[in-house]
């Protein structure tokens, strides 16, 4: 068996592990900070929004000599609105100007024909008007609206409603990580990002979904056992599954790394970008809220029940005595509570936290 392989094995028995639940103030801390500087970006340096959604024209040359800032600055001239050049893989180039009418789309295709000294009926234009746009991100906006409350009602009702909550935050923890990063790094919005937000939504919810079955599993009937508190079964179900969310998560995010920085950054593939940027944070940004928030999160809602509060006290009060008559914990019922999570040793924290 490989390292990794006996390494998952172990997490899964619950011999070695980490104390997710136990650190979650860290996890929700970083995840506010990420969040606070995702709304900040968005509210100061707002969305590159596309032509699609702003309108304008695109002009599609022949193969030319001329670089893509050269083009850049001669398209800048000739309309008087910022352009977009992009190289294409035959040499040739795709120049976006937003805010251009038919009149001067016309004008603009023919002073360009000039400076790139090609024949103007070789440049390929094409109108965008803004009301296209307006329509996809209104039916985005409803796609995202009926996929939220049917994944809320499913979750309810093959979980239970604090899952379901849990895993709505998750949701919009992800989604806000990626437009953040779509402000800060400046990248065009544009129907390729609409997908790509749409498409991350099921693999952020793939992880989450995995750990809350296992966790489910784990806490049947939980009320009438001593030997786990609902955290630890919390963490053990994360870690449990952990080698599984890493190994999902690094097979999706290479082929996806391979269309941002080869097929994007190489090869200028302009739609490549706005899909795969989306794709590769929101990838990376669903597994970390289904280890790190949505689990912990869990626990902090359950651990609110009176039936888990009066069980978390008996095993804190079972745990302190059977440590205060220099008993094992084998005796006290909780063989197993030891290697729950990395670092002191279960019975020795819970009857410290007993006597605090």
């Amino acid at each position: 068996m490989s390292k990794l392989g006996d390494l998952g094995a172990r997490l899964h028995r619950g011999e070695v592990g980490y104390d997710f639940i136990g650190n979650r103030k860290i996890w929700y801390g970083l995840s506010i900070l990420i969040t606070i500087t995702a709304i900040v970006a968005l509210a100061v340096r707002g969305l590159n929004m596309g032509i699609e959604f702003q309108g304008g024209a695109v002009f599609t040359t022949p193969k030319t000599a001329v670089s893509v800032s050269q083009a850049q600055d001669y398209a800048e001239k000739a309309s008087g609105h910022d352009a977009i050049v992009q190289e294409l893989g035959s040499g040739s180039l795709r120049i976006q100007v937003g805010g251009l009418d038919t009149a001067k789309s016309d004008q603009v295709r023919a002073e360009l024909a000039k400076d790139l000294n090609v024949p103007e009926d070789k440049i390929a234009a094409e109108l965008v008007g803004p009301s296209w746009g307006e329509q996809i991100a209104t039916k985005a906006w409803t796609g995202l609206g009926v996929f939220m409350i049917l994944v809320v009602i499913y979750l309810a009702i093959a979980f239970e409603w604090r899952m379901a909550v849990a895993a709505l935050v998750a949701l919009i923890h992800d989604l806000t990580i990626t437009v953040g990063i779509y402000s800060l790094v400046g990248f065009e919005v544009t129907v390729g990002t609409v997908i790509g937000l749409l498409t991350i939504l099921g693999y952020s919810l793939y992880d989450t979904v995995v750990v809350f079955d296992s966790l489910k599993e784990q806490t049947k009937d939980i009320t009438k056992q001593t030997r786990y508190t609902y955290s630890e079964l919390a963490n053990r179900s994360i870690n449990g599954t952990l080698v599984r969310s890493i190994n999902t998560t690094v097979v999706a995010l290479l082929p996806v790394a391979g269309l941002l920085f080869i097929g994007g950054g190489v090869l200028g593939a302009g739609m490549l970008n706005d899909i795969s940027l989306s794709l590769f944070v929101g990838l990376a940004a669903g597994a970390y809220s289904s280890i790190f928030i949505a689990t912990p999160l869990v626990a902090d809602l359950k651990e609110r029940e009176p039936s888990i509060k009066a069980l978390k006290k008996r095993i804190l009060a079972k745990r302190a005595g059977a440590a205060a008559k220099g008993e094992p914990l084998d005796a006290a019922g909780d063989p197993s509570a030891e290697t729950a999570v990395v670092g002191p040793r279960a019975g020795r924290r819970g009857a410290q936290e007993h006597r605090g």
